[in-house]
């Protein structure tokens, strides 16, 4: 089920938050979270049931190994804990290589040996990359010690819990759990429900209004690359940097949201990242908790800074082949995690003359290569990449072609046009180019974030978010979507 659609807005989400209260409000201990896991497997399973195995499976099979681990340390086993600990991390990886990675590893095996075997085909999972590696993360803690000996429905609930589940933020047993279990948040709060309703809002206008529209020129430019010019790739370019950040930023908000209207706060995955004037800066805002995932379960265990200049540089080039290969299985994917991984090397290595350039050059710097960077990302294959780059190097034309000044109409504006009769003025003109796409980057860099903004509930915040919510409600006309589930 998708946050931007009319099941979800209307029926799903009213359902379970009133019935969620009202069973605890009947002093019923268990009974609300169970309502809320099998709203969360509803959820998950709506366009596809058989996925609720797969995760029911999932959760079952962890929840045993983290018993066994929590037992095995009482015991004061180490050694076994050990061997159980790196059996529940290679089961998560061989449960995820399957769904994900199986068939690309075979492609590739046909094309490197000359063999025939045949694709799987298999459907991806919604959402496996991120409860998978939730669960590693709670695997590896109560291997440490670090876990208490929750009940299978708080685990579950923990794993499933709809509003992270499918594209994060990634979230730990201690932020979640113990927020379930706390009675003071088992009441309906009129603070935490005007904030939720607010940041939802602001996350549905995010994904519907804004990156929406980007992805109308993202799609007509990655779907026919042979005919852009060179302006048409740099919008490109620009164009799908600013989607992927409004489209995720947006879902993170919206869970943020919903998460407030049952009383729970999930942690930060977001903090303006095109405000970041390095690529170190940048990981510390994009994807906050991915890349606190990396550093703490992969970066710190290979031995993060601690042993020399040349083995800190090779654990973050291991760390960013993850994180590329994490996010898909194509060598797109790999390309783009090492060429951060060397940026992020690179940054470290002459941080001292980084840090003398002018601010604005550190930021425009980081941004453009950032940018380019996601256009790897986005591409099919590693051809369309050099097709558009060598656009770019040989300015082949400085024009921009019709079909992307009108990318970026919204069907709002175009409908007030023909009212006024002056429809096909500014598509003429470009003016929906020049003013939309600034806006959106002026917005993306030179504006606070949610998070970043003190809450306030007045009758301004009031009218934005009613505003917000019936401009992005109307026009759900066609549903998209998020990028990341595809990841």
């Amino acid at each position: 089920m998708l946050f931007n659609s009319y099941i979800f807005i209307f029926f799903f989400l009213p359902l379970c938050a009133a019935v969620y209260f009202l069973l605890y409000h009947l002093k019923m201990d268990k009974a609300p979270r169970i309502w809320l896991f099998g709203m969360s497997l509803w959820f998950y399973g709506y366009f596809n049931p058989s996925y609720v195995c797969i995760i029911c499976g999932s959760i079952l099979g962890n929840f045993l190994i983290s018993r066994l681990l929590l037992r095995e340390k009482a015991r004061g086993r180490r050694r076994v804990g050990k061997v159980c600990m790196l059996f529940g991390v290679l089961a998560n990886v061989a449960l995820l290589f399957y769904f994900k990675y199986f068939d690309f590893f075979l492609e590739n095996i046909n094309a490197a040996f000359s063999m025939d075997f045949t694709m799987r085909n298999i459907v991806l999972p919604l959402g496996i990359s991120f409860f998978t590696f939730q669960q590693i993360s709670y695997v590896v803690d109560s291997y440490r010690g670090e876990t208490e000996k929750y009940s299978l429905l708080d685990y579950a609930v923990f794993v499933a819990f709809f509003p992270q589940l499918v594209a994060g933020p990634i979230v730990l047993h201690g932020e979640l759990i113990s927020q379930l279990r706390d009675e003071t948040k088992h009441r309906p709060n009129a603070e935490n429900l005007a904030k939720g309703l607010h940041f939802f809002a602001v996350g549905l206008f995010k994904k519907v209004i804004i990156a929406d529209t980007l992805g109308n020129m993202v799609a007509l430019g990655f779907g026919g690359v042979e005919i852009l010019t060179t302006v048409d790739v740099l919008l490109v370019i620009v164009a799908y940097a600013l989607q992927l950040y409004f489209d995720f930023s947006g879902y993170s908000d919206m869970a943020s949201g919903i998460a407030s209207l049952f009383n729970i706060v999930l942690p930060v995955n977001f903090n303006s990242p095109y405000k970041a004037r390095s690529i170190l800066e940048f990981w510390d805002r994009w994807h906050m908790t991915l890349t606190r995932f990396l550093r703490q379960y992969i970066y710190f265990p290979l031995g993060g800074s601690k042993k020399g200049r040349i083995r800190t540089y090779m654990n973050i080039m291991i760390v960013f082949v993850v994180s590329g290969f994490w996010h898909g299985a194509n060598w797109t994917f790999v390309v783009w995690g090492l060429l951060h991984g060397m940026a992020e090397v690179f940054t470290r290595r002459f941080r001292n003359t980084w840090g003398r350039l002018p601010a604005v050059l550190q930021w425009f710097l980081t941004f453009g290569f950032v940018s380019c960077a996601f256009l790897i990302f986005r591409a099919d294959s590693l051809h369309q990449v050099y097709i558009m780059f060598r656009k770019v190097a040989k300015l082949e034309s400085l024009a921009v072609t019709e079909t992307m000044l009108e990318a970026l109409t919204l069907p709002e504006i175009a409908h007030l046009e023909r009212l006024l009769h002056i429809d096909g003025l500014f598509e003429k003109n470009a003016l929906h180019l020049c003013i939309f796409l600034p806006l959106v980057l002026y917005m993306a860099v030179g504006t606070k974030n949610c998070q970043e903004k003190e809450f306030v509930c007045n009758v301004k915040t009031l009218a934005a978010t009613v505003g917000m919510l019936v401009w992005t409600i109307v026009s759900l006309s066609g549903i998209s979507t998020f990028l990341y589930f595809n990841f």
